[in-house]
């Protein structure tokens, strides 16, 4: 039902000139636009200038053949110039719409791939983070595929589980638990493939974008910080993270990294307890996957999408061994708080993730104190 309604709801905007394109017919801009114009760039043999905001803000009005008052910026490695420099082949809006549709895809045959056939892509298309990253034209679905695919084969398949880790370079504030996890339950596998991946995409991109891409590259990322983090630039009521919790309720800078810090901290150490622990795998994927939004204070509700990953983990726990009464009001509440997201204007992402991860947690000491009582 959900689904259907998000394709009535696309398709209704894309008729009134709201989705895609205006009434005129022109290109929309969306955050799409940005990952276009660096393309565009890359393709000219200018890949830093996609570092360069003026410059990539002029790429961006060509792309769309229009000025618009918004600027999206090129946040991204130069690893990531790979997928734009393809997708900038094709026409502005042949190259969105075959983006959102393929990693869409890629996206729900990997929760498909976890929870299994029918459930797992109705869970994936239901999703409600799902609606946002369609219409911010955003790379949420990528990201979750590939979380989603490292945890969904870190078991059976360790090696692919690490191509996996490794290509979510790409985006390297989701990956930071990982090595901790990965060391703490000694994936030495899974944790040198990715560092192998990692190694070789970044030296793959300086021979072909050059060194100037990568001084551009370090260059922009301190002042993106500066301008998203310290002054707020894309608005903290956006930024769905313990700092942006802080910081969009009137909090100074400091006091929003010490509560990101502790919270990041609090996180990873949970995890090392429960990935050492005897815990369900299942339990423990989930845990990672959601803990990947808390502990970064760079995450938009786009990115939620990462939060479908954790309960397709714990509702495939929860058909083994059956639903808790919590699971049953608390799941669909954190789907309602992220499709909320427009009409509130407070952390309703980083609440939605708190939800799961407290159902995760409850599952778990539920767990190992059974097995304590068996003992």
């Amino acid at each position: 039902m959900l689904a259907v309604g998000y394709l009535v709801l696309l398709g209704g905007a894309y008729l009134d000139g709201n989705f895609l394109t205006d009434k005129q017919g022109q290109p929309i801009a969306n955050d799409f636009v940005n990952v276009y114009a660096a393309g565009r760039l890359a393709l000219a043999g200018d890949p830093a200038a996609a570092y360069d905001w003026p410059r990539h803000k002029a790429a961006e009005e060509r792309a769309v053949g229009h000025a618009f008052a918004n600027y999206y910026g090129w946040h991204y490695p130069p690893t990531f110039l790979f997928a734009a420099a393809v997708l900038a082949m094709l026409p502005y809006v042949v190259a969105l719409a075959i983006w959102l549709a393929a990693t869409l895809a890629a996206y729900t045959a990997t929760l498909a791939g976890i929870l299994g056939g029918r459930a797992g892509a109705f869970v994936a298309l239901g999703f409600p983070a799902a609606l946002w990253n369609v219409t911010a034209g955003q790379n949420g679905f990528l990201t979750a595929t590939l979380i989603g695919g490292t945890l969904g084969l870190l078991e059976r398949r360790p090696a692919l589980a690490g191509i996996c880790l490794g290509l979510l370079s790409y985006k390297p504030q989701f990956g930071l638990l990982f090595p901790i996890v990965l060391i703490a339950d000694r994936r030495w596998l899974t944790l040198a493939t990715a560092a192998s991946v990692t190694a070789a995409f970044a030296a793959l991109s300086w021979l072909v974008f050059g060194t100037a891409s990568w001084e551009a590259f370090a260059h922009a990322t301190p002042m993106t910080s500066r301008i998203v983090l310290g002054e707020g630039g894309a608005d903290f009521e956006r930024l769905q993270s313990l700092f942006g919790f802080v910081r969009a309720h009137g909090g100074g800078e400091t006091l929003a990294w010490t509560v990101q810090g502790i919270g990041a901290i609090a996180v990873a150490t949970g995890l090392v307890v429960l990935w050492r622990s005897r815990a369900a795998y299942e339990l423990k994927a989930a845990a990672l996957a959601a803990g990947a939004l808390i502990a970064t204070p760079y995450v938009y509700i786009y990115d939620f999408v990462i939060l479908a990953v954790a309960v397709a983990f714990l509702l495939r726990f929860a058909l083994k061994q059956g639903f808790a009464a919590s699971e049953i009001v608390a799941l669909p509440s954190a789907g309602a708080l992220i499709l909320a997201f427009p009409y509130v204007k407070t952390q309703l992402g980083l609440a939605a993730a708190l939800i799961v991860i407290a159902l995760m947690a409850q599952r778990a000491l539920t767990q190992t104190s059974r097995r304590h009582t068996t003992l």
